[in-house]
């Protein structure tokens, strides 16, 4: 019985199935509104030289709402999650020029993810790979429509942009996710 009571905090949590899931949804929150602060910097210099406003900082902050899907396999996961970004986001100070709309900025790409993920089947790096793709891009045109309004080849070439991002950090969720998965779920 006292030994019931020692347990240390990480062991009871990683017992308790919810817990350690919503610690997983956190930690990959946070990772993905500071990876997406840290990167922003960089990526505004490369889609500078292209005319274009953005589509790669974002994409690395969607890859960590697919990990986090693939990790703790939870419906409805990533729009939580999204949720949550925008909360942390918005603690942080990062509204940005959406104003009001930010929290749609992040909802609408995370039930994107959520929808590709409640796809049946068990090819998970196929899934997050084209959920990271859907997701970018699903980013990238409601950016445009509320902020940017580009012109045609401007706008394809952000639209572009997002898809390929996408595209390379879909395979880094699904190859990060899938490791994570099989240790965790053990």
């Amino acid at each position: 019985m006292k030994k019931e009571k020692t347990k240390s905090l990480i062991v009871r949590a990683a017992e308790n199935s919810l817990m350690a899931d919503l610690s997983v949804m956190i930690i990959c929150c946070f990772a993905g509104v500071i990876a997406k602060k840290l990167i922003n910097p960089f990526a505004n210099a490369a889609t500078g030289f292209l005319h274009v406003p953005g589509g790669i900082s974002t994409a690395v902050s969607l890859m960590f709402l697919v990990v986090a899907s693939i990790i703790t396999k939870r419906k409805w996961c990533a729009s939580a999650m999204g949720i949550m970004q925008a909360g942390a986001a918005l603690a942080l100070g990062s509204v940005g020029s959406m104003g009001i709309l930010m929290p749609l900025a992040y909802l609408i790409p995370a039930v994107v993810i959520d929808i590709v993920m409640l796809v049946p089947g068990e090819f998970v790096r196929l899934k997050a790979y084209a959920a990271n793709i859907l997701s970018s891009v699903s980013a990238a045109v409601f950016a445009n429509l509320v902020v940017f309004h580009l012109p045609g080849k401007a706008c394809t070439v952000y639209i572009m942009l997002a898809a390929l991002t996408g595209a390379i950090m879909g395979f880094v969720a699904g190859t990060v996710g899938s490791s994570f998965a099989k240790k965790y779920k053990k």
